[in-house]
């Protein structure tokens, strides 16, 4: 699965200077605020906006590398930096001792991509074009991947223990079988060179999607320099999100959900909208739908299996309202987006679904409802 982050400028223009690349100033800015000990709500604003244009320089670096290095390796490269900007920033969380953040922004990584994200690119594609329509048997392929996928998350939680040496136990097993699940499906895509699955990148797609062509070495260099600034701009929006939660009276459940997870998923979301906006809703999916996918499967793995070495414990034990919200969103999902097309009023559903979802963590109690 493939989600395609490129800086080109609303409409796909790419003459003059994109507005993402305006967007990199934000990181000096928040630097600036944070050294100057400014208010943690503007410190984080701030890094916010400075996240976007990084996670977009990252995409097309490792996309020009995957084009580069052939679909093979390419292939394996993209599925591994696909997600690399949540999984940055959920690392500084965890580092910084919100675990139940970390959770909590995997479940919004979850809702806000294929609620909020897909249901935006449903409506705003739906409004220009009518009916639009894509590929039915890859959005099913995705929807049976998608609900395996959240099995892995639910099942920890149904099956609650008492002990928590077994809870980490069962968690670690779990996400030993969602990275067998991704590499047997990456394998797939690779010998048969279908980008339509995890981590497939396609020249067609890339060409769609407006990427620029760099040499290896140019592209290599930008993904390392846009990494490191990626990593210092996790930590400073890491940092402040605590004070910010206080001053804001929001809960950390509440602020894991929406504004971490807004934070790595904002590229998604602007992709999945200017892909439909162009009558590509093969593209759009992909951008939503395969993105959850690579979250669960790749990203949630490693987290788990790296908190150890942070010096923090992490397990899959998601609260019960986590539980229902992400049944609801595989349900909704399946619903509405396996059947091969999509409408403007389809889109506006799965909007209505987030948006009560979201208001039902904003008057969450602090303990999660657990």
């Amino acid at each position: 699965m493939n989600s395609d982050k490129n800086i080109v400028s609303p409409g796909g223009e790419t003459s003059g200077i994109p507005i993402t690349n305006w967007l990199l100033l934000a990181i000096p800015i928040a630097l600036v605020l944070r050294w100057q000990g400014a208010n943690s709500i503007w410190v984080f604003a701030v890094s916010l906006v400075a996240i976007y244009p990084l996670a977009e320089v990252m995409a097309e670096a490792t996309e020009a590398l995957a084009e580069t290095l052939g679909p093979t390796v390419g292939g394996l490269l993209n599925a591994s930096l696909n997600n690399a900007p949540e999984i940055i920033i959920a690392m500084f969380a965890l580092k910084n001792g919100l675990g139940d953040v970390v959770k909590a922004s995997i479940t919004g990584s979850i809702l806000i991509e294929l609620l909020f994200g897909l249901g935006l690119a449903m409506f705003l594609g739906g409004l220009k074009h009518g009916t639009q329509r894509f590929n039915e048997e890859s959005i099913q392929i995705n929807g049976g991947l998608l609900t395996l996928a959240g099995f892995g998350l639910i099942i920890p939680a149904v099956f609650h223990l008492s002990s928590p040496k077994a809870e980490n136990e069962l968690s670690w097993e779990i996400c030993t079988i969602l990275l067998l699940i991704y590499f047997a499906n990456l394998g797939i895509t690779l010998f048969r060179k279908t980008p339509e699955a995890v981590g497939g990148v396609s020249k067609t797609t890339q060409k769609e999607a407006g990427a620029e062509h760099w040499s290896g070495g140019k592209a290599l260099g930008i993904l390392t320099v846009a990494t490191l600034a990626l990593a210092v701009m996790s930590e400073v929006v890491t940092d402040a999100l605590a004070p910010t939660s206080e001053q804001l009276g929001l809960t950390p459940i509440f602020s894991g959900i929406i504004l971490l997870a807004g934070a790595g998923g904002v590229g998604e979301i602007i992709s999945a909208c200017r892909f439909a906006r162009n009558n590509k809703m093969d593209l759009a999916i992909e951008a939503s739908v395969g993105s959850s996918i690579q979250m669960i499967l790749l990203a949630v793995p490693l987290l788990v299996f790296s908190a150890p070495l942070l010096g923090v414990q992490m397990n899959l034990l998601f609260s019960p309202v986590e539980v229902v919200a992400m049944t609801v969103t595989i349900v909704a999902i399946r619903n509405i987006a396996t059947d091969g097309r999509s409408t403007w009023i389809e889109g506006l559903m799965l909007l209505a679904v987030y948006l009560m979802l979201a208001i039902g963590f904003y008057f969450l109690p602090t303990d999660g409802g657990a």
